[in-house]
């Protein structure tokens, strides 16, 4: 479990979401996890989209652009 502080309402809905996992069949879990995976990939897709926009990782173009232009970088074929 991750360090978020959670208040008492909280814990006890995570502990309840635990339980209610940890008695899936294998053949729910697995769809629960492909469900999970595709939910979370949303999530950063949104968290990235939203960094992008506001400005938080065009640090990182500089970096690549000055790399390029240094030239450290190779064609991907």
């Amino acid at each position: 479990m991750s360090n978020v502080a959670l208040d008492g309402e909280h814990v006890s809905r995570i502990e309840d979401i635990e339980k209610a996992v940890a008695q899936l069949s294998p053949a729910e879990f697995a769809r629960f996890r492909a469900w999970f995976a595709e939910f979370q990939g949303k999530l950063l897709d949104e968290r990235i989209r939203a960094d992008v926009a506001a400005g938080r990782l065009d640090w990182l173009a500089d970096e690549a652009l000055a790399e390029h232009a240094r030239g450290e970088t190779r064609k991907i074929d």
